[in-house]
């Protein structure tokens, strides 16, 4: 939004700007803010910036925990979900000291990732678009304790309202794709979302119900730079849940929230440009798609299964990725077909549109770093030539569902737990590290926490169901 300080200071008066929100991304993906008034919004703001605890938020350890927040002017926007007239920045985190940025800051990783892709010469430019799932409900209540662990979910959209009466016009379970009003009764929130979205500069392709019956929806941009694909999904998970809350519901991104449901996910599509040409197509092959772009999905999944440690870092997200949902569980590549863990779109095949989709990641990660994974994986297999069909990754356009248990067994699968994600990234993380974009320190923070923080602290807890099959053992 603005190029220099005196720009936004201008906009400030001009607007009579009271307040100025400061946001950034923690370590796992959440985002926090602190506010000032706009009295302090002064030059020396962006040489000295605004200090936080960086260890509150999985950035730095407590020892050493002084950070500093300086606004990316160029990110501004004006938050419609204060009555106060706020200008909102997301800032880049630098160390208190020295003021140098902080190379562990999400953002600048997935800053350093496409630095590199330019340094390779491969391309100069990296565009992504996103697909935004989730679910709006009406309320949700949980608990979990010594002697008690429970959830309850409320939509007013699901066929399981039915029999108490009313209007009729229930979706029922996997009925909602592209549900139309009295059935979609979401299509004004989403509306009112996307409003917002754009005029605070982020892009909408599209929004509409999506499989779920019990209020899923979907929201998806068009193709964007890797920092403005992750600044963008930011803003939409920010705006879709506040958007949803000032009218009492709730919005969630978790990829299972209901079981027998649909879930949802976050697929990515990409592709690599050069010079402005589009590296990835090419018309004579498969799918429209360059040997290049063969290779980077060679990449994709190869290093699949460490992949997911950042794509899919939830315990939640393997209550997903289970057959017969059209879910991604196995790793191959394929023309159209929404099970294979990267599909080659059958309508993107011209110069311009031409690229692959990779279907695995829902919302739980932190974008910035997805971003900067699945780039990172992706040059890999270019660099090292990784030909998806000689490694075993098909393509193969058949219903996979359909073979038989022979068959399936001859594919690649992915992770099916966290745990089992983490391991493969304790075994396979070169192809992040190359050109210093991910440090090991980080890599083993990240393993560390999810695996002891997440991954056992849901496995050591009794589950309900486990009640009624064992309890009378």
């Amino acid at each position: 939004m603005f190029k220099t300080f005196a720009q936004a200071s201008r906009y400030v008066k001009d607007y009579n700007v009271e307040m100025i929100d400061l946001k950034f991304c923690d370590l796992w993906g959440r985002w926090h803010h602190l506010t000032i008034p706009s009295s302090q919004f002064l030059p020396e703001l962006m040489e000295k910036g605004i200090g936080f605890d960086g260890s509150a938020v999985g950035l730095k350890s407590v020892k050493a925990g002084d950070m500093v927040l300086v606004p990316d002017l160029g990110t501004a926007f004006m938050d419609p979900f204060w009555d106060t007239p706020t200008l909102s920045f997301i800032c880049t985190t630098l160390e208190a000291d020295t003021h140098a940025i902080f190379e562990n800051d999400p953002r600048n990783i997935a800053i350093r990732a496409e630095e590199y892709l330019k340094s390779t010469g491969i391309a100069d430019e990296s565009r992504w678009g996103p697909e935004f799932e989730f679910y709006i409900f009406d309320s949700v209540s949980y608990e979990y304790g010594v002697n008690r662990a429970s959830y309850t979910i409320f939509s007013s959209e699901a066929d399981w309202n039915s029999a108490q009466g009313g209007h009729g016009h229930y979706i029922p379970v996997h009925g909602g794709y592209h549900a139309i009003p009295p059935k979609d009764q979401l299509y004004r929130l989403r509306t009112e979302m996307v409003r917002h979205l754009e005029k605070m500069g982020v892009p909408v392709k599209y929004h509409h119900h999506e499989v779920g019956g019990p209020g899923q929806s979907e929201i998806e941009t068009p193709m964007m730079g890797l920092l403005q694909a992750g600044d963008a999904t930011m803003i939409i998970k920010y705006v879709t849940k506040m958007t949803a809350h000032a009218h009492g519901q709730t919005a969630t991104f978790m990829p299972k929230p209901l079981y027998g449901e649909a879930g949802s996910g976050m697929h990515f599509h990409q592709h690599l440009f050069k010079k402005g040409k589009n590296i990835f197509y090419d018309p004579q092959g498969y799918g429209c798609l360059s040997r290049q772009a063969l290779y980077y999905i060679g990449g994709l999944l190869q290093h699949g299964p460490a992949l997911l440690a950042i794509t899919n870092p939830s315990t939640n997200s393997y209550r997903r990725l289970v057959p017969g949902y059209e879910a991604p569980v196995n790793a191959f590549f394929s023309l159209g077909n929404r099970s294979a863990a990267v599909r080659i779109p059958k309508y993107a095949n011209q110069p311009e549109t031409a690229r692959l989709e990779f279907r695995p990641p829902d919302a739980t990660g932190n974008v910035y770093l997805m971003l900067a994974a699945m780039l990172m994986a992706g040059l890999d297999g270019i660099r090292n030539q990784i030909d998806p069909t000689e490694a075993g990754f098909g393509p193969i356009d058949q219903n996979i569902f359909a073979w038989s248990e022979e068959q399936r067994a001859s594919i690649k699968s992915l992770p099916s737990s966290l745990n089992e994600a983490l391991r493969a990234l304790e075994a396979d993380h070169d192809f992040l590290t190359a050109g210093g974009v991910f440090h090991e320190d980080l890599i083993r923070q990240w393993i560390d926490y999810k695996r002891n923080q997440e991954y056992f602290a849901v496995r050591n807890r009794p589950h309900p169901y486990e009640m009624s099959l064992y309890f009378d053992a």
